[in-house]
């Protein structure tokens, strides 16, 4: 089964195609990477999923029917997104922040309960944001007001979490926390995770499926060993590299070539190649 899917998918802003006549499944309980050059609609697609950019053709399907034929509640009930560097409102605290997260679930037959309360501490828990609860999100470093975001994800209790560049503007430390974060309520919760990721070695250590995103269609997609060699980094990002493989994870590591490779014997240096099989 598929959560989301997309059929013959064309996106664009005003006369402007980003993605075109695009077929594309979500695998369910996956960890899924968008990659690709800036510019190349992996947000735009993202966004698309999200139901907050309306096709210009083509349908998005949602559990098997068209998003935007679903009610807005509905919706919100079954995917929540993290986009790109959102903006918080002067003063909010971590708690309040977390508890929009329950908004979907509320009507006015239906208030605040005691099951809105347990998600947001839930959520806070499992972010490790319990201590910092009451403390303003401004003040916050940006490793954890990023996890506060994603707590507010997780109160929403969906079972599809889509996040637009959740690493952005973090070290390597807090990357490494956020992505961890992930992968364990992937593994544990079994949470469907959508992601665009800029970083390709990190994307290889955590994807279980990747969608790279080029010339406004998929180019290739499938489990990082299956689908990342140096062709297809040339192909999606115009850039020379060298593919080795991880020492700890197994998994694609991305060498790019630059003028630094001048200093150098690329020959003298004993770096693991992929195996042929590997490679394809």
């Amino acid at each position: 089964m598929y959560p989301l899917r997309s059929r013959a998918l064309t996106l664009a802003y005003e006369n402007n195609n980003i993605i075109e006549g695009l077929d594309l499944n979500i695998p369910l309980h996956s960890i899924t990477v968008l990659v690709g050059s800036n510019g190349c609609g992996k947000s735009t697609l993202l966004k698309s999923f999200a139901r907050l950019l309306r096709p210009k053709q083509g349908t998005i399907l949602l559990n098997g029917k068209d998003i935007h034929q679903q009610a807005t509640a509905h919706v919100a009930k079954q995917l929540s997104i993290l986009p790109q560097s959102p903006l918080v409102p002067e003063g909010l605290t971590v708690y309040q922040l977390v508890r929009m997260g329950r908004y979907p679930h509320q009507n006015w037959l239906k208030q605040w309960s005691k099951e809105d309360e347990l998600k947001v501490n839930e959520a806070l828990e499992q972010t490790q944001l319990l201590s910092l609860k009451d403390r303003s999100v401004d003040a916050l470093s940006g490793g954890q007001r990023q996890r506060a975001w994603i707590a507010m994800t997780l109160a929403q209790d969906t079972d599809i979490l889509l996040l637009d560049e959740p690493t952005t503007y973090l070290d390597l430390a807090h990357q490494i926390d956020i992505l961890d974060l992930l992968f364990d309520l992937n593994k544990i919760q079994q949470k469907t995770i959508v992601m665009v990721l800029h970083d390709l070695n990190l994307a290889c250590r955590y994807a279980d499926h990747m969608i790279a995103v080029a010339q406004k269609t998929v180019y290739a997609q499938g489990h990082p060993t299956k689908i990342l060699d140096a062709k297809t980094v040339k192909d999606v990002f115009g850039l020379d590299c060298f593919i080795t493989q991880d020492p700890l994870f197994g998994t694609p590591m991305c060498i790019p070539y630059g003028k630094g490779q001048q200093q150098i014997d690329l020959k003298k240096i004993d770096l693991p190649h992929l195996s042929n099989d590997e490679e394809n």
